[in-house]
């Protein structure tokens, strides 16, 4: 697989102390610069910005895929099995509520991945996911 280059997400957050415990301390994410009304975060590599707004995000919003309810939009980033599994206990460890509890889905078929769906305290969705064979499977169809 080629290198890649980080990306920039900014979201919209309701409390910025919230967003230090959730991505700072729980996620472990490094802080980067911040303002009063900004914080940036190395989210896995990539360039996560968190922005305070007046209302948490309209979770509403959910598609059906493998009998689950998968909040959209969402984002996060594809783990090693290894980094994903200990992540999955880490949140357990610190009873955060599932949207989609972690799991293999097409166990034993192409594309096996282990997902888990959750969400921020100003309602953002997050996945994160780890394939079996990430080169072989991540882009294929």
């Amino acid at each position: 697989m080629s290198s890649l280059t980080p990306f920039h997400l900014a979201i919209a957050v309701t409390n910025l102390e919230q967003s230090r415990q959730f991505y700072g301390k729980l996620l472990g994410c490094s802080q980067g610069r911040s303002t009063e009304h900004w914080i940036d975060y190395d989210f896995f590599g990539h360039q996560l910005v968190c922005h305070t707004a007046g209302k948490a995000q309209d979770a509403s919003c959910k598609n059906p895929v493998d009998g689950k309810h998968v909040p959209v939009p969402h984002f996060g980033v594809v783990l090693e099995i290894p980094q994903w599994r200990a992540l999955r206990d880490k949140l357990i460890a610190a009873k955060v509520e599932f949207v989609v509890e972690p799991y293999i889905r097409f166990e034993g078929k192409v594309g096996e991945q282990a997902t888990m769906f959750f969400y921020d305290p100003s309602g953002n969705a997050l996945e994160f996911k780890a394939f079996k064979d990430i080169e072989a499977e991540l882009f294929k169809k």
